[in-house]
């Protein structure tokens, strides 16, 4: 199955280069290109893409506007140069399914296109710490239900998930095979009752195993 995407920058350089490498992946095809707001507002609506990428300062109206009014629509990437808290906040308020810096690389751009198309979720690795550290700021230490249940490589690869670590970095730092690193993340939403590696992430923080093993 081919993911259509429309994605919305108003750089044009910055549209092209996306394209290029969203084009250049297995399964993806870039249906609509947009210059501003209003304009990728209209085309979400008329294409109805799998995913729609989103920059958030945009002539018209932003990306964050948008993600308001189409994520009953569509998945939505946001991807920007700035990385404030409250831009993340509030995308992810909105109904956002990633939330990329535009430094972040070819891999994770593709990866998080993926990602939302299969109803995950993946925010850059720097900016899902400081988004659980914020959630957890103050918060007390809870039973959650199934951690108990993992096994110790999978608490290992949980920890690191909620870290802000890629499954390459994962895989590398725990000296097992990439497709290792998959199949205990399966294991681990299956026995946490979770969708994707952010929810992972929030029950390690939640459950107190971040602050057990700095």
């Amino acid at each position: 199955m081919t993911i259509r995407v429309v994605l919305a920058d108003d750089q044009e350089m910055v549209r092209m280069g996306f394209a290029l490498i969203l084009e250049a992946a297995d399964g993806i095809e870039v249906v609509g290109q947009c210059g501003d707001g209003l304009a990728a507002l209209e085309a979400i609506r008329q294409l109805r893409p799998d995913v729609a990428l989103l920059d958030i300062r945009m002539p018209k109206l932003d990306g964050l506007a948008v993600t308001r009014q189409v994520s009953e629509l569509t998945k939505v990437v946001i991807v920007t140069t700035f990385d404030h808290d409250e831009y993340v906040d509030t995308a992810l308020e909105y109904g956002a399914s990633g939330f990329l810096l535009k430094d972040s690389g070819p891999a994770l751009l593709v990866a998080a296109i993926k990602a939302a198309a299969s109803g995950d979720a993946l925010i850059s690795p720097e900016l899902t710490v400081r988004l659980l550290q914020r959630t957890r700021a103050g918060g007390e230490v809870r039973n959650v239900p199934g951690v108990d249940d993992l096994t110790e490589r999978e608490l290992d690869v949980a920890r690191l998930v909620a870290r802000g670590r890629t499954n390459t970095e994962i895989a590398a730092d725990l000296v097992i095979a990439l497709g290792t690193v998959k199949s205990h993340l399966t294991s681990i939403q299956a026995r946490l009752g979770v969708r994707n590696r952010v929810e992972i992430a929030a029950r390690m923080w939640e459950s107190g195993q971040l602050q057990r093993h700095r």
